[in-house]
């Protein structure tokens, strides 16, 4: 499994709103230039999170975007799933997924227990979480 840039950056965008959530909307040029990412690929990334509810967005001169809940209600692995669908390593452990193989396959319970590992990780880190750890590797800056 390798999450691809849309992850990275939605994680990343959602991270930024997190970190600058004054009550007032931000823009996405201002995301784009602070995370150096493409606004135009930003403007693909944010339509899928406004879309599921992720982010609202505000018209108008001084509109923008902000988060719809608290950062302690994202997960890492909801935007991640959002973003990358599935983080399964291999077909068979995907939620649904029906292999002929899995009773007889050992191989089968490497891939599960990988699977578990990685949604035990992104599922129990919240977005409140990164703003704390971005916060302090900002506090151990030194100039």
């Amino acid at each position: 499994m390798k999450i691809s840039t849309k992850g990275r950056y939605a994680l990343r965008l959602m991270l930024d709103l997190a970190m600058h959530n004054t009550g007032e909307a931000i823009s996405l040029k201002d995301i784009a230039k602070r995370q150096e990412i493409s606004d135009k690929y930003l403007e693909q990334i944010i339509s899928v999170l406004n879309k599921a509810g992720y982010v609202k967005s505000i018209r108008g001169a001084q509109g923008g975007y902000m988060l719809r809940k608290d950062p302690k209600d994202y997960t890492v692995g909801m935007i991640l799933r959002l973003t990358e669908g599935t983080l399964a390593p291999v077909s068979c452990v995907e939620d649904d997924a029906e292999c002929a193989r899995e009773g007889n396959c050992v191989t089968f319970m490497v891939w599960k227990r990988i699977n578990d590992a990685i949604n035990e990780v992104v599922d129990d880190i919240k977005l409140s979480d990164l703003v704390e750890w971005q916060q302090q590797k900002s506090d151990n800056y030194v100039i």
